[in-house]
């Protein structure tokens, strides 16, 4: 920011940090792809949500991954472009504006298809805005100036452009059909937009009536509603209980029309009566089999479920109330004998909850065996798209090769009319990107796209296509990463990948990263029937986005469930709280450092060589696994980097050096603090980006923001001696901290402390890290040596190299002593033990790799050596 910002508010308050910077980026235009040409490329498309209503947790999961993407490119010089819009969602909006509707008392068709669809885009507008909103609290560095629409004016011309070149190559038809029919909204569904779910059912039995009165055939139904529209019964050829009867009729009860007994391969003999009744208007099997026979295909019922003038006495009744009459009816005539209780899977729309009808229709279909082969062929090559994790590709490659044809028209209003037109009186059809010369004698087809129809090209239409030469298709095309759930694999990744196959000849993006589903503190599926689900705005508005955004991207490993904690939010809340603390310590003593004077050249500490060696690893790990989408182990890198590491080691060993009289030292000291702090905003800004963006603000830094900062490289002031030592000295403070605690003697009381070196080079990294061993043991007498005898009566603690020793005097019990080291002796025994068994296990030693084993081999002599010790020790005190 221009003003130079020279502290931090004592106490870290997320809201006030996020509700500043996000303005800031984009008014400053740091989120925008192109402003270098000479950059490669990294492109991701947004999953764009339904303008439908607000964002969920699914969503803000989703984002959040593509955002660390995306700024971790961008810090890497990247030329990175993240491209936001939303999807026009027909059947979902429709529904929503046509609810609005009905709570004024007047309907779609009271309007009138123009005023309607005005009433649409305003919902869209309103919805948009919403979600724009919550993409900003959300910290998303969206390039908004590219932000599309699936209806936009461009999209309209890629969706025109398919639907044409599809028709003209004879892959896409029109055809009768039987289609899945949604009842409630009364449109088409494709397979895929069909819930199975299993309910509490019933098997009709019924008698039809040969119609020369000698004898009936039984045949069973779980809809007797269609019985009203049965051409036939069918029977298997070689079935010899009705070989006598094929080519006879039957007389259909209640409706009196004659219907021939047919022979079909499909029958199953052994399935029921091994007879069954063929309604070809409303069953995909029947319509097949009446297509074999011939047969009439007779519509029972409209298009929202309501029996038709083919139903006879029955019309005008609801489907549901048919069936129950017509059983009464049926079980009168005597016709209905049996019926049997029968849970079966039902198909229920995905928008509207309602019980699909197979329906009867004409519809317009995409023809898909060329496309999918396609696709599978895609997959055979070098260049194919890689799942992560890859077991999805089983579960892409398994609907794929098993597709049928996509029904892509829509009864609706709200979506990319079916750019064609039927002529008024001869009945032609034309398909074209515009209208016919003669428009007047034409009318176009009433029925619109299929929403996902226009969803499969967003990779490539969002970027310029069908102009090949647009700037933004040659350059950011095809895209790097897709980020979605698993759930709509089939829906949407499918679908792009053979619609951008063969009409850019390319894979629409290069790896497909699949996470899961948000679920409950409970594993549940969050609904609003369960009372579950969790807005992510609240919270935010109660733990701030960067808590949030480092929850949803390092709680779980790819492709597996989150499940949703608030303890865990909170937890990373304080996260937060800690890195505002550590910032604020650095600043306070930073003393007007600048970036110019920053200087890590002169000579360095144990803990500031350990330090940088640590940020060193810490930059590999994050950057490899960032590469690899293992999001929750870049997580667990950086939170121990720097709340272990930096937070609470580092920094406390700062205060030696920045409280004493060298000025060389504090100048260094200051140095390293701003140099590591600024580095590990750089890390961990992708995840957290307003914490970090604040933080990288008030250090002395070069450039506008932290998201066009360079990426951190690994530092040459590193030093892996500086760890051994570092790690050392740890292992001792860390056990007199625990003797402390065991003898309930503070801090702040002073002991006597020796530490036994097991050679000279461990005698000399003690000494080097001896200021370290004073400040955080406080010993009145520190002793270091090779040759040291353990003190009697002095609490021992066996460290690998080093033994130290604590007089009792005045401090311990020497009976719990003794039982204190009796413990220590089992312990190390079942150590000795369990190590010695994993190394006489053949399967153990000649499978798993030589530093597994080696490693192993190591432990067990330094257990040995801790229970010599130890044994010895308290041999000596029992004396």
């Amino acid at each position: 920011m221009d003003e130079k910002q020279v502290s931090m508010p004592p106490k870290y308050d997320p809201q006030a940090v996020e509700s500043k910077w996000y303005s800031y980026w984009v008014e400053g235009k740091f989120f925008e792809a192109g402003k270098n040409p000479e950059a490669t490329p990294y492109t991701v498309v947004i999953p764009p949500p339904n303008v439908t209503g607000r964002l969920h947790l699914g969503h803000a999961w989703d984002t959040t991954l593509q955002d660390i993407l995306i700024r971790t490119k961008r810090m890497q010089g990247y030329d990175a472009l993240w491209l936001p819009g939303m999807d026009h969602a027909g059947i979902a909006t429709q529904a929503k504006v046509e609810g609005k509707l009905r709570e004024e008392g007047i309907s779609r068709h009271d309007l009138g298809r123009e005023a309607f669809l005005a009433k649409s885009w305003d919902w869209k507008e309103e919805y948009a805005s919403f979600i724009r909103d919550q993409w900003s609290k959300m910290g998303l560095s969206l390039d908004y100036s590219r932000e599309r629409f699936t209806l936009d004016d461009g999209l309209s011309d890629a969706v025109k452009e398919v639907f044409v070149r599809l028709y003209e190559e004879g892959l896409i038809y029109r055809g009768e059909y039987i289609i899945n029919w949604d009842p409630s909204t009364k449109t088409a569904l494709s397979d895929i937009e069909v819930i199975y779910e299993d309910v509490k059912g019933a098997f009709y039995h019924m008698r039809y009536p040969l119609a020369d009165g000698e004898g009936s055939i039984e045949v069973a139904t779980t809809r007797p509603e269609t019985m009203l529209g049965d051409t036939a019964v069918a029977v298997h050829p070689k079935d010899e209980r009705y070989a006598h009867l094929i080519g006879k009729t039957v007389k259909l009860p209640i409706v009196g029309r004659e219907i021939p007994i047919v022979a079909d391969d499909y029958v199953d003999r052994d399935f029921g009566s091994g007879a069954v009744k063929i309604t070809p208007a409303h069953d995909p099997n029947d319509f097949e089999i009446g297509n074999r026979h011939d047969l009439e295909r007779v519509l029972v019922m409209d298009e929202g479920g309501v029996m038709n003038e083919n139903a006879g006495r029955y019309e005008g009744l609801d489907r549901f109330d048919c069936r129950k009459q017509i059983v009464q009816d049926l079980q009168a005539d005597g016709i209905l004998f049996q019926i049997e209780d029968h849970d079966h899977s039902v198909g229920h729309s995905e928008r509207s909850g309602a019980v699909v009808e197979p329906y009867l229709s004409t519809q317009w279909f995409v023809k898909m065996g060329p496309l999918a082969e396609q696709a599978i062929e895609l997959q055979k090559q070098d260049g194919k798209v890689h799942f992560v994790p890859d077991r999805f590709e089983k579960t892409y490659m398994h609907w794929i090769e098993n597709i049928r044809d996509w029904c892509i028209s829509r009864q609706l209003w709200w979506g990319h009319r079916i750019p064609a037109w039927h002529h008024k009186e001869t009945g032609e059809i034309y398909v074209g990107r515009t209208a016919p010369k003669d428009a007047e004698n034409w009318e176009q087809d009433e029925d619109v796209l299929d929403t996902w129809f226009s969803s499969a090209l967003w990779p490539f239409s969002t970027m310029g296509w069908p102009d090949e030469q647009a700037d933004d298709f040659k350059r950011y095309y095809p895209t790097d990463t897709l980020v979605t759930g698993y759930d709509i694999i089939y829906f949407w990744v499918a679908r792009m990948i053979f619609q951008g196959k063969h009409f850019t000849d390319e894979r629409p993006f290069k790896d497909v990263l699949v996470h899961g589903l948000v679920r409950d503190a409970e594993g549940r599926k969050m609904s609003k029937s369960l009372g579950n689900g969790v807005d992510p705005m609240d919270v935010i508005d109660k733990y701030g986005a960067d808590a949030l955004r480092f929850f949803l991207s390092t709680g779980s490993t790819p492709g597996q469930d989150l499940r949703f904690y608030w303890e865990k939010v909170e937890a990373n809340w304080n996260f937060g709280n800690k890195i505002w603390n550590a910032s604020r310590f650095a600043l306070m003593n930073l003393d007007g450092l600048s970036f110019e004077d920053m200087d890590l050249s002169g000579p360095k500490t144990i803990a500031d060589e350990w330090i940088l060696t640590r940020l060193n690893e810490t930059i590999t790990h994050v950057t490899k696994y960032i590469d690899a989408y293992e999001f929750g182990e870049v997580g667990r890198s950086l939170y121990n980097f720097i709340w272990d590491d930096f937070c609470d080691w580092y920094i406390e060993m700062a205060k030696l050096p920045l409280n004493g009289d060298d000025e060389q030292a504090k100048h260094t000291t200051r140095s390293v603090l701003a140099y590591v702090l600024d580095q590990t905003m750089r890390l961990l800004h992708p995840f957290m980006p307003f914490i970090t963006e604040e933080v990288w603000q008030h250090l002395p830094h070069e450039g506008e923001s932290i998201t066009r900062a360079s990426w951190p490289e690994e530092n040459p002031y590193g030093n892996d001696q500086a760890v051994k030592d570092m790690q050392l000295l740890q292992e001792i403070i860390r056990s007199v901290r625990n003797t402390r605690a065991e003898l309930n003697v503070p801090m702040s009381r002073e002991i006597t402390l020796h530490v036994k070196a097991a050679d000279e080079h461990v005698k000399e990294q003690l000494e080097r890290g001896q200021a370290y061993l004073e400040r955080f043991c406080n010993p009145s007498e520190l002793l270091i040596g090779t040759e040291l005898e353990a003190p009697e009566k002095s609490m021992s603690s066996v460290l690998s190299g080093v033994e130290l020793y604590m007089p009792l005097a005045g401090l311990l019990d020497l009976d719990a002593e003794v039982k204190r080291l009796e413990k220590e002796v089992k312990r190390l025994d079942g150590e000795v033990t369990r190590v010695e068994k994993k190394l006489s296990n053949k399967g153990f030693t000649d499978k798993a790799p030589e530093h597994v084993v080696e490693e192993e081999k190591r432990k067990q002599k330094d257990y040995a050596e801790q229970w010599e010790k130890v044994q010895a020790r308290l041999e000596e005190l029992k004396q």
